[in-house]
């Protein structure tokens, strides 16, 4: 059975995320990023916080077998980035 997750991550880039996951073992494919198991998507976008500051939002679609340590892993290298 394959699994789905999405995630957002605010106040990191795409490009910050793409490396995240290549450190936990991805490699990039077309448009997505490819693990032992596991596949990811990822989107941005520029989202407002309060009526003066934006920032950049991103969205990891993860896919495969037993997600829970990888996006657990991905989240913890995300939130000390994005503050």
């Amino acid at each position: 059975m394959t699994d789905r997750v999405v995630r957002s991550f605010r106040g990191i880039s795409e490009r910050l995320a793409v490396r995240y996951l290549e450190n936990l073992g991805g490699e990039r494919t077309d448009g997505a990023i490819e693990g032992d198991g596991w596949r990811a998507e990822l989107s941005s976008e520029t989202v407002e916080v309060g009526p003066t500051l934006t920032l950049t939002e991103v969205t990891v679609a993860f896919e495969g077998e037993a997600l829970d340590g990888l996006v657990e892993a991905f989240a913890r290298k995300a939130m000390r980035a994005g503050g």
